[in-house]
């Protein structure tokens, strides 16, 4: 047991303002475990009938789930209101990947009976979920997991611990059994025992890449264990001929400093044309000047909040100090604009001289600036990462785009669009260090349940014929 008592910080004040006791592993998986049959073997439009009264408990509860999101993770109220929308959409979006993906299937024929395809839960699933969207992406496990017939365990972030356990007390005011659907509290510890526990029949994770490597090895020797993993990304964002600056400028901030820079798909990397260098940076840099960083309920609401705590704001800092002092150029330099708490300004540094840039995912509102010469270098540069998550192309024309789609290596691939802001309606996911080719979202109904195939006569039919004696 990691400790005894987990507390979570406002990351906006610095102040604790929920806690909870640490529970027994071992308790909540045997429950989840007794449970499990009983949901399984529940009506399919039951189970998809408690979903919808979920979706409409959440509805109910928008304004205090919102105001708990910003407060617990410091994003902007605004940006926290999109969290709950995602968390109700996510009902409808399931039940119809789960039908389209999962659906059962028949073949007949008179004399060969019935081919038949149908699927089964796997048992009990472990939700392991982030910080930065506490509700929304564990929710996009729990909700087609629930609807496929599993029991579920969440263990939420440490550092979000107390939107878990509000999205968990929605399904269950909406009728989800409580032994079901069960919340762990608990650090990195009991995450570790959840995963490594024999009666754990799945792990969906998202996360860091580091964090995900650890259960892919944990579990390696368990091939009859699900292990779907959601990790980060090294994003690259290129730019190449466009005359639309200003696009271009609010394109490369949403993509890289939404939610302060903390989602997996942010932009990490800006390539960049040469002959555009100078006017993309420069327009850049005056987008970031006019940019509002706040506290979440603040009035007029900012675009950005803090990280999540100080540490992290202490590692972001102490990464743009590496990038320059290693041969990078600031352009935009980082500053803790508020003293201890975990505010930060978005960094902007041109890393095109490092001999060698590191290949990590820096999570948070930092932005290396990389200049090239051809499309096809750009490219290469690009693919320069062992992450494999989401890239944009920002102008070019369709025939670019085109090579660009064709030789970029990442489960995003974009077009004059954000690197972030995926659709749950389209599957989700990245290669290399990003996931292990379970893509999440619209196709999280595939690592939900398994197929079954089955021939099947009413009655015994056989004959036997060479190599029998008459």
């Amino acid at each position: 047991m990691s400790d005894t008592k987990i507390i979570s910080i406002e990351p906006a004040t610095g102040q604790p303002f929920w806690s909870a006791e640490v529970q027994d592993v071992d308790d909540i998986v045997q429950q989840a475990r007794r449970a499990w049959g009983n949901w399984a073997a529940q009506p399919h439009a039951r189970r998809i009938e408690l979903m919808r009264r979920f979706a409409n408990e959440v509805r109910r509860q928008e304004e205090p789930f919102a105001e708990l999101i910003a407060r617990e993770t410091g994003k902007p109220l605004w940006e926290a209101k999109t969290e709950v929308a995602a968390v109700i959409a996510k009902v409808e979006i399931s039940i119809r990947a789960y039908a389209e993906r999962t659906g059962q299937r028949r073949l007949d024929s008179a004399l060969q009976g019935t081919a038949a395809l149908r699927h089964k839960p796997h048992g009990v699933m472990a939700v392991l979920g982030p910080y930065n969207f506490p509700a929304h992406l564990p929710n996009g496990h729990i909700v087609p997991a629930l609807i496929a017939g599993n029991a579920v365990i969440v263990k939420p972030s440490e550092k979000a611990p107390a939107v878990g356990e509000f999205l968990v007390g929605c399904f269950h005011r909406a009728g989800v059994p409580g032994d079901v659907l069960q919340l762990l509290v608990g650090g990195a510890e009991e995450g570790k025992a959840l995963v490594a526990h024999p009666d754990i029949d799945g792990v969906l994770f998202t996360g860091s890449a580091q964090a995900g490597i650890a259960i892919n090895r944990r579990l390696a020797s368990n091939p009859g264990k699900i292990v779907a993993l959601e990790m980060g990304g090294n994003n690259p964002l290129v730019v190449w001929d466009t005359p639309k600056l200003a696009d271009v400028a609010a394109l490369v901030v949403q993509s890289a400093f939404t939610t302060a820079g903390q989602r997996c798909t942010a932009a990490r990397r800006l390539i960049v044309k040469s002959a555009m260098y100078d006017a993309v940076v420069e327009e850049v840099i005056r987008l970031i000047d006019r940019m509002v960083i706040g506290a979440p309920f603040d009035d007029p609401q900012p675009f950005m909040g803090p990280v999540i705590d100080r540490n992290m704001a202490d590692e972001l800092t102490e990464s743009f100090l590496y990038l320059m002092s290693h041969g990078g150029r600031a352009l935009a330099h980082m500053r803790r604009p508020y003293g201890d708490l975990p505010f930060v300004t978005p960094g902007l540094i041109d890393t095109t001289a490092m001999p060698e840039r590191p290949d990590v995912e820096i999570f948070g509102p930092l932005l290396q600036v990389i200049r090239v010469d051809e499309l096809d270098e750009a490219i290469a540069e690009a693919n320069n990462t062992r992450f494999g998550l989401s890239a944009s192309l920002v102008g070019g024309s369709p025939e670019q785009y085109n090579r660009f789609w064709g030789n970029i290596r990442a489960g995003i691939v974009n077009w004059n669009r954000p690197t972030n802001g995926a659709s749950s309606a389209a599957p989700f996911g990245g290669i290399g260090l990003s996931g292990n080719h379970r893509a999440a979202a619209y196709y999280a109904a595939d690592y939900c349940a398994y197929p079954v195939a089955s021939s099947e006569l009413d009655q015994p039919r056989a004959s036997v014929g060479v190599g029998f004696e008459g």
